[in-house]
């Protein structure tokens, strides 16, 4: 496990289309200060441009996850880049965008993994503050639900239920610490053939195609190349909380079980998890090894400016 925090050694860059504005954008992520965590910087503008990864500036979450800064800059659909920065281990960089969206790419975090991956990492002498569970803690919205307790590894138990042949009912459980996340990195955003104009006519998915989501009609895969694995559905759900929990701004120790998710519930159940200190200490690592626990004036410090 994880120690010490880490960035890039040099700038990466790549570009590619929206998956929601259909908007081709520019990104450079750039290495960024210890303790600074992710910062998205939005370079078409001149001013008020920094938008913090934090779930207190989650202003959307249909169908992806929407930041804004209190000037009404936004970031959207950011889940899938978040992901890769947490396998890969990446803390603290800045990425600047010279448009609203993250590019959706093949619609997985598989590319922005093999980018990172192919970089250098640069591995700094501070250490990682950890979110460890001390408590369960759940939340019920109607059919779905969430819930986290104790565990001293990121593990997540996700089940996805739904009215279709091919989706039908999955689950899968996922041990970031200890498991291949091959399946999970390379799993790609899905959609019923039936909700396509649906979502259209809220404005989105005016960049999506075969190249970057999977479209399901009825019995079968739209997409020539089928499925990447068996449970490519539910690992995408998995990709997506992983990412969406990063915005706690903490790596989080605990097992979460999730039933009918999506960035959505992610959210309210963040806001529920880390609106009360007791839910949780704030920690650091010794070899890997969990043994610091930071007093409670330093964890509330670091809780409100999370």
């Amino acid at each position: 496990m994880k120690i010490y925090q880490n960035t890039i050694s040099n700038p990466i860059s790549f570009e590619g289309i929206g998956l929601h504005s259909g908007k081709n954008s520019k990104v450079t992520i750039i290495p960024g200060e210890v303790n600074q965590g992710i910062v998205f910087k939005r370079t078409d503008l001149q001013s008020k441009n920094l938008v913090k990864a934090n779930y207190k500036n989650v202003t959307s979450a249909k169908l992806c996850t929407t930041l804004e800064n209190n000037d009404g800059v936004k970031i959207s659909t950011v889940e899938h880049l978040l992901a890769a920065l947490y396998i890969t281990g990446i803390d603290n960089v800045i990425i600047e965008i010279d448009n609203e969206e993250v590019p959706i790419m093949d619609g997985s975090a598989k590319f922005f993994l093999n980018l990172i991956q192919n970089s250098q990492i640069k591995r700094t002498n501070e250490k990682i503050k950890y979110i460890k569970i001390l408590e369960k803690v759940e939340l019920i919205d109607g059919s779905r639900s969430i819930s986290i307790e104790p565990n001293d590894n990121f593990e997540v138990d996700f089940q996805l239920n739904y009215q279709n042949k091919i989706i039908d009912k999955q689950r899968n459980v996922i041990n970031f610490q200890k498991d291949d996340l091959n399946d999970v990195v390379e799993a790609r955003t899905f959609c019923l053939y039936e909700d396509i104009e649906k979502i259209k006519k809220l404005g989105l998915a005016k960049g999506g195609s075969l190249d970057n989501a999977i479209v399901v009609q009825g019995d079968k895969v739209l997409n020539i190349e089928g499925l990447r694995n068996q449970k490519e559905f539910v690992n995408h759900k998995i990709l997506d909380l992983a990412g969406d929990f990063l915005l706690s701004g903490y790596r989080i120790l605990g097992k979460i079980e999730c039933h009918q998710g999506g960035h959505e519930l992610s959210n309210m159940f963040l806001r529920k998890l880390l609106k009360f200190t007791n839910n949780y200490s704030i920690i650091e690592l010794e070899s890997t090894v969990i043994s610091k626990k930071l007093n409670s004036e330093q964890a509330i410090k670091l809780a409100v400016n999370a």
